[in-house]
């Protein structure tokens, strides 16, 4: 079998190159946990303290418990962005899964595919022979780093630079340095859900079919409306597995709710395939 494990140590490359980025997006994500109300389990049951998470660790009472948190970050300093990560929302679920899913997962994603895009561009031939011995496509970059398995072994290691950079700083202060980039966020959420514009009218009825089930790929995609060029990748793979031919998705692209820069991203990982 193949030897993986270049792609693996390219993989956590570009994450070290990246961390000034993770760091500025997990500030980001803080921003606003010291307004919440803060809640713990008490006896099996999830109770309201009656205090804001920011007043709760004014006092330096910790922010997390026993029953619900994760073992290896128990051993917090009250008030901490670790501490806050260990503490339960008002649904009970604790917050370093919500960081997992809503930073750590993407941002993994987006470096795995960085590395894909890198390897393609500089290491043609051991690209194709590692997507050829994991039995996918080398055209396919998604299909590869899911078959490759690098995320897993990755989002530990991306957890483990948050926590050596954030861990021990008080909450207050990681909000404060990850407010101007969450209002840049929400902006961006704001433009992106505000004017949807309207897919172009077909013009050959020829593509009718292709159009269909490129909508149909889209919405099964998960992805933003209008797609951003970050998630180019997963539209691509979407419209692949929905049986779209290159020379489809180059067509029908045009007609569907997608920010120009993703056409020409998608255009671009066609070109080279």
């Amino acid at each position: 079998m193949f030897d993986i494990d270049w792609m693996g140590l390219l993989t956590r490359e570009v994450l070290r190159e990246r961390g000034a980025a993770l760091i500025a997006e997990s500030c980001a994500w803080a921003v606003g946990l010291s307004d919440q109300p803060h809640f713990e389990r008490r006896a099996g049951r999830l109770v309201a303290t009656g205090l804001t998470v920011g007043e709760r660790a004014a006092h330096g009472r910790p922010l997390g418990g026993e029953e619900d948190g994760r073992l290896e970050l128990g051993d917090a300093r009250p008030g901490t962005f670790q501490d806050a990560l260990n503490m339960v929302d008002a649904r009970g679920r604790v917050q370093a899964e919500r960081f997992d899913d809503e930073v750590l997962g993407p941002f993994v994603r987006d470096t795995c595919l960085q590395a894909a895009e890198r390897a393609c561009a500089t290491r043609c031939g051991d690209w194709a022979e590692l997507a050829d011995d994991l039995g996918e496509s080398p055209r396919d970059l998604l299909d590869v780093v899911r078959a490759g398995g690098w995320e897993a072994p990755l989002r530990i290691d991306a957890e483990h630079l948050v926590l050596a950079a954030l861990g021990t700083v008080p909450l207050i202060e990681v909000e404060a340095e990850g407010l101007p980039l969450s209002l840049v966020r929400a902006a961006e959420a704001v433009t992106r859900t505000a004017v949807v514009p309207e897919p172009v009218p077909v013009p050959d009825d020829s593509l009718a079919g292709a159009l269909f089930l490129a909508r149909a790929a889209l919405d099964a995609s998960g992805c933003t409306v209008p797609v951003a060029p970050e998630e180019a990748d997963l539209l691509l793979a979407a419209l692949g597995d929905n049986g779209l031919e290159p020379e489809e998705v180059t067509a029908v692209l045009p007609h569907l709710p997608v920010e120009e820069a993703t056409i020409t991203r998608i255009a671009a990982t066609l070109a080279g395939r």
